[in-house]
């Protein structure tokens, strides 16, 4: 299903987090652990990616998250691993030039910091984050009405203490209209109504006993969510499921199908879902197929023709990159013109996959 078109080191700086291709700008942040921000790529020509632009997290910070609309870039802020005198926020960058951001506002917002965003474009964006006063993530609203002077319009947070040994942490939500489908950590998935977005109201929640709840899809056309389960545990671990939950009635969602695991190839490093290609506009778009990372199983993609019954339908299996253990595929974005990008947390970089074969939800 795939053919290999191009690897990226990163400027040796391999610990790629989330990608996103706008135009011929590609925007990749990092982990964190090699102390790399954010970099910017020139991929005019998919097979010969060009460093553009790059610059380093502020202390104690990882930066992990990046989001583009509208002549933004939006890029978090948030304390890794317990690092000294970090920040917490969000960024806004201007681009005029695309493949050279200019930094042109930003929102404090104390605490830990800003997990995730998700903009699309217009006024407001959300996002996950730990503002000061909260000791995990909650769901937060953002005013860019003047991309300057960004500021905070809503919050809202699961008010019920977790059971023991479990943890409820937003993530980030994805939206169907007036719906949005937030992953909620242990709690699994939260459905809001966001009709007025400066004012969410839970209107159901769906759960299955913890699992880290990461990224839950919509399939508007469908009236079906894909969920992942994000694997947090190397090794031997409990397996962390993709499942098809049915929204017909957005107030009684419940799961129809559970997709199968790719095959493993390797044992040290986590193995299981992480994040899904989220069908921006402007990017591939699918309602049949989803593609899936699954950090050291490589690349999945499954075929949901029949939403009880998920199909293993493509699998791309990278190999460990050099010194490492096992690959950790964690992010992707798939374009319009059928090119996967994907990264590796941890030091394996970007490749370029190209579709060898047309998908179509006929």
């Amino acid at each position: 299903m795939f053919r290999h078109v191009a690897h990226h080191d990163l400027g040796g700086f391999g610990d790629g987090m989330q990608v996103l291709r706008e135009g011929d700008a590609l925007y990749v942040a990092h982990f964190g652990t090699s102390g790399m921000g954010t970099t910017v790529l020139d991929v005019s020509d998919p097979s010969a990616p060009r460093l553009a632009a790059q610059w380093r997290a502020p202390a104690g910070t990882h930066t992990h998250k990046v989001q583009v609309a509208d002549g933004l870039l939006l890029v978090n802020e948030e304390q890794f691993r317990g690092g000294a005198g970090h920040t917490a926020g969000l960024v806004v960058y201007g681009l005029d030039d695309p493949l050279e951001p200019r930094r042109i506002g930003r929102l404090e917002t104390g605490g830990l910091g800003v997990h995730r965003i998700v903009w699309t474009g217009g006024r407001y964006a959300h996002a996950s984050a730990t503002p000061e006063g909260f000791a995990d993530r909650i769901w937060i609203v953002v005013d860019l009405a003047d991309p300057e002077h960004p500021v905070e319009a809503a919050r809202w947070w699961l008010d019920e203490p977790a059971p023991p040994g479990r943890r409820y942490a937003a993530h980030h939500a994805l939206a169907d209209g007036d719906v949005a489908y937030l992953g909620y950590g242990d709690a699994g998935m939260v459905v809001l109504d966001v009709a007025d977005i400066t004012r969410p109201r839970q209107l159901a929640r769906l759960e299955w006993g913890g699992g880290d709840t990461h990224t839950c899809l919509p399939l508007p056309g469908r009236k079906l969510v894909v969920v992942t389960d994000e694997q947090v545990v190397d090794g031997d671990a409990e397996e962390r499921l993709v499942r098809v939950v049915d929204v017909a009635d957005p107030s009684a969602p419940r799961v129809v199908g559970v997709c199968p695991p790719p095959p493993r190839a390797f044992g040290d490093l986590r193995f299981g879902p992480h994040n899904l290609h989220e069908n921006r506009a402007g990017s591939f778009r699918s309602e049949r197929y989803v593609f899936v990372t699954y950090f050291s199983g490589g690349l999945v993609v499954y075929d949901l023709a029949d939403p009880a019954a998920p199909r293993l339908a493509g699998h791309w299996q990278p190999e460990a990159p050099p010194g490492q253990a096992a690959p950790q595929t964690n992010d992707l974005f798939v374009d319009a013109g059928g090119l996967v990008w994907l990264t590796d947390r941890i030091g394996g970089g970007l490749d370029v996959l190209e579709l060898a074969v047309i998908l179509s939800d006929q």
